[in-house]
């Protein structure tokens, strides 16, 4: 079992915010196309780790001043598209399901983009369709606060799921056979866009939450949802969202390093940690959650959403180039090869294409 037989789609990847924090988005001090040890991604290990196909997220902090965010978000999917032009060898930018076919069978990974948050529209239909046209592929109804018109799973209620705009927004994702991303939403949105929504329920980077309850995991009563509109859940790397363990530790580490001040600093965090070891969290429960998704949602229904360079990763999964090693741990648990194509990619492809299927059917929606 090899990763060329199963190659990658991963659902979302935090690179670009990344590289701009680091670089300014500039591919002459930060080169993609070379192993960069700053970044848990690059083009090179993204081949080493059979990935075929790479959701890029176009992410903006809620807080930015929105003179600033436009600019920011342009500057990132402007990035993409010189990824796509100056590596051209390596990448190419995707726009459908048909264009990530077509760049596997040319060895090219797929560049597709993912809007992190529906603050960055600004409360805008035309912006939003302009981040369609530019490329966009899905958005992220919401990011870790509420917009004005969908709440998000880690703020507190706000207008009760959607409100009418928002309804105007999920409608118009469909008329243009955009995926209507629902990781970072508050169950109520969730229900809601479950209501309203034409094309497949979509989750980019999740996890279950009956093995780690977080709000921003999956419930099983939503899975069953999933399942029911031939979605996806695709599986994020997060610890925190892992386990339930290591997010008590992380939690309690947090409110440690108030305290690690000082030329003993260093002396403090290594005490801590000497009296407080990390709880064991990585592949193995990454594939638990694979395995609880399939279980309850079908195997039609689970796919990967790493969070890579948006998070610190486990130790044994700690760049992209270790794919191969979680295909060998459900390779152990025994999934054939069909259901690691499905999971790998297969599924992934099949949404896309009934999201796109999707496009051109207005609905009539209040604003």
């Amino acid at each position: 079992m090899t990763t060329e037989h199963h190659l990658i789609i991963d659902g979302h990847n935090d690179m670009l915010w990344k590289h701009h924090k680091l670089a300014g988005l500039d591919f002459g001090r930060l080169d993609p196309a070379h192993v960069q040890p700053q970044l848990h991604t690059d083009l090179v290990r993204l081949r080493r780790g059979g990935v075929g196909a790479q959701f890029w997220s176009v992410w903006v902090p809620s807080t930015a001043d929105p003179a600033d965010m436009v600019a920011l978000t342009l500057s990132q999917i402007e990035a993409v598209h010189r990824l796509c032009e100056s590596y051209s060898h390596l990448t190419t930018l995707a726009r459908s399901a048909d264009d990530i076919e077509r760049c596997f069978a040319e060895g090219r990974i797929a560049s597709l983009m993912g809007l992190e948050g529906g603050h960055q529209i600004l409360e805008s239909i035309d912006v939003l369709r302009f981040l369609y046209r530019s490329g966009v592929r899905y958005m992220t109804l919401t990011h870790n606060k509420n917009t004005g018109w969908a709440d998000s799973a880690t703020d507190g209620p706000g207008v009760g799921g959607l409100n009418a705009f928002g309804e105007q927004v999920v409608a118009t994702m469909n008329e243009l056979g955009m995926l209507v991303d629902l990781s970072h939403c508050a169950d109520t949105t969730v229900e809601h866009v479950t209501r309203l929504t034409t094309a497949p329920l979509f989750f980019s980077h999740s996890g279950a939450r009956a093995l780690c309850d977080h709000p921003r995991n999956v419930t099983d009563a939503t899975l069953k949802a999933v399942s029911m509109s031939g979605g996806i859940v695709m599986v994020v790397f997060l610890p925190e969202f892992l386990s339930k363990d290591y997010g008590a530790w992380s939690s309690a580490r947090k409110s440690a390093e108030s305290g690690w001040i000082g030329p003993q600093a260093a002396a403090l965090e290594a005490a801590w940690l000497a009296d407080n070891p990390k709880p064991p969290c990585g592949i193995r429960e990454i594939s638990d959650h694979i395995d609880h998704i399939r279980n309850v949602a079908g195997i039609d229904h689970v796919g990967i959403g790493s969070d890579f360079d948006g998070m610190t990763p486990p130790d044994d999964m700690a760049s992209v180039d270790r794919y191969p090693a979680l295909l060998a741990e459900l390779d152990r648990r025994g999934w054939s090869s069909s259901d690691l194509a499905a999971l790998t990619h297969g599924n992934m492809v099949r949404v896309l294409r009934a999201t796109e299927a999707c496009a051109g059917n207005a609905r009539n929606v209040e604003a």
